[in-house]
């Protein structure tokens, strides 16, 4: 090896003492927010839990404030716990806050950081939302209204035959739309294939999502440890799933293409587009797995707290059953274009996302440079992750179900439409697609049954703390609300078209 001259050494030198007091200079009059106390070598991150982290974080920002930092093992973590400062992070400083970190195993190990959700903010992304705005938009999901009623038609025609089975009822009609929105792809059962990757795919990322859910996402050097190592064999796994999640509904499109026989949808529109090379062709199949699987297990979560929430509040249910009887009578089904002529069954959508948001953390971000906030210096690759539990515990009596607080013109409390499904330029693309669905399975549900406590029984609310968060198994009674009902709803299940 060539050694270095005294001149170069000296310039060396220069340059590395320069970074040395450039940084030094930028950070000297700042500090990083506060946190829990930390420890030589390993600092506070350890601190930070595998489960239910966002109800730990809340509890923090009451001693911490509404940033909380940590840091250790070579990371950097802003706990984000105020909608102001999320807003304000996200929409004004984008340059800065729209990148995501490098998730070491669901992200490179199991290929998810090709997905929309995943990808880092660039030229790829950019191109890649760009496709979703061409079928997500509130003017394009429109033509997707009748179809989404004629799942909701189904489903209650299955909550009706077999009550009891209410958890896979609502797993298939999430799953529905979002299948036939995006590959025109009707599943029959809770066994079809597509539905069942689905949820495998789903279940692996929800619990790989979480903050420090595999060590090697906090020592990423880790991931070149041998292939018999348990997370090696959980991303292994995760890989396999993950691509069949993606790659075998959008090449039944294709196969339906060539014969003739595909059915409107997201990915069709996109194929449609002809002079599809390598590059769109990747493009547009990771665009729309991400459309698929988000907006189903959303879907499924938010409708399954409302059960919750129903079964718990007999009040609230019965207001809102005696609302869509007086606007739309008992001899028809409520449709989505019923949704703005019932003010107060939509504050029960609303509360029913405050009440337990379906991701209590979103997704978190990363900062592209150095940063000063409320006086403290965030620095560059700065994990970020807004936490939206403590956005929805921002109001009062958070864990009473009371959907007033969104007609009370006096109540500060902020609608979750504005944070449910992110905020700022990585905002769901899906979220307007997401909302429809709910406005057609609430009020359908609402309009045919009656949702009351097993035996009378106390029922407390439970949920699972993975990234998706929804109820744990729970039992109701879901009963007709009259012979009439029963009859309207075999009626309208009967003119369901789906394929």
């Amino acid at each position: 090896m060539t050694e270095m001259s005294p001149l170069s050494l000296a310039a060396l030198l220069i340059v590395v003492s320069s970074v040395a007091i450039s940084i030094w200079l930028r950070t000297r009059n700042s500090k990083y927010p506060p946190g829990p106390p930390s420890k030589p070598l390993i600092g506070n991150i350890l601190h930070a839990p595998n489960h239910g982290a966002w109800k730990v974080f809340t509890e923090w920002s009451k001693t911490y404030g509404n940033l909380v930092f940590l840091h250790g093992l070579g990371n950097k973590v802003l706990v984000v716990n105020n909608i102001e400062l999320i807003a304000e992070l996200f929409e004004q400083r984008w340059s800065t806050y729209s990148h995501r970190p490098t998730f070491t195993v669901v992200g490179e190990l199991m290929g998810v950081d090709q997905s929309l959700a995943l990808m880092p903010y660039c030229d790829e992304w950019r191109e890649s939302r760009k496709l979703t705005g061409i079928a997500l938009n509130p003017g394009a999901i429109k033509k997707y209204q009748v179809l989404q009623e004629d799942i909701t038609a189904l489903l209650n025609k299955e909550i009706l035959d077999s009550p009891e089975d209410f958890f896979q009822h609502v797993r298939l009609a999430a799953g529905r739309v979002a299948l036939s929105v995006t590959y025109g792809i009707h599943a029959q059962n809770i066994r079809d294939p597509f539905i069942a990757d689905a949820e495998e795919c789903m279940d692996i990322m929800g619990r790989g999502m979480n903050p420090g859910a595999f060590l090697a996402d906090l020592i990423p050097i880790l991931k070149y440890l041998p292939s018999w190592v348990p997370f090696q064999k959980e991303a292994a796994r995760g890989k396999e799933v993950v691509l069949k999640t993606v790659e075998l509904p959008y090449l039944a499109v294709k196969e339906m293409i060539a014969d003739g026989t595909a059915r409107p949808s997201f990915a069709k529109d996109l194929l449609d587009l002809g002079n599809i090379d390598p590059v769109f062709d990747h493009r547009a199949m990771w665009s729309t797995s991400a459309m698929y699987g988000a907006g189903t297990e959303t879907t499924y979560a938010t409708t399954l707290t409302f059960l919750l929430a129903m079964t718990i509040n007999q009040d609230v249910q019965r207001r809102a059953q005696d609302e869509i009887d007086s606007v739309i009578g008992t001899d028809r089904m409520p449709t989505i274009r019923d949704a703005q002529k019932l003010p107060y069954t939509m504050a029960v959508i609303k509360e029913t996302m405050r009440w337990h948001p379906s991701v209590p953390l979103s997704i978190p971000r990363r900062t592209a440079q150095d940063d000063i906030v409320n006086g403290y210096f965030i620095p560059k690759d700065t994990v970020v992750i807004p936490n939206l539990w403590a956005i929805s515990r921002d109001t009062k009596d958070p864990e009473q179900f009371n959907p007033d607080r969104f007609l009370n013109s006096s109540d500060t409390t902020t609608d979750p439409s504005a944070w449910i499904f992110g905020i700022g330029r990585r905002i769901c693309p899906g979220r307007h697609l997401a909302e429809a669905s709910l406005m057609a399975i609430i009020p359908g549900i609402l309009s045919a049954f009656d949702i009351s406590p097993k035996n009378s029984e106390t029922l407390e609310a439970k949920f699972t703390s993975k990234h998706i968060s929804i109820p744990e198994k729970f039992q109701c009674q879901i009963l007709p609300r009259s012979l009439e009902k029963e009859e309207l709803i075999k009626t309208r299940a009967s003119e369901a078209r789906l394929g």
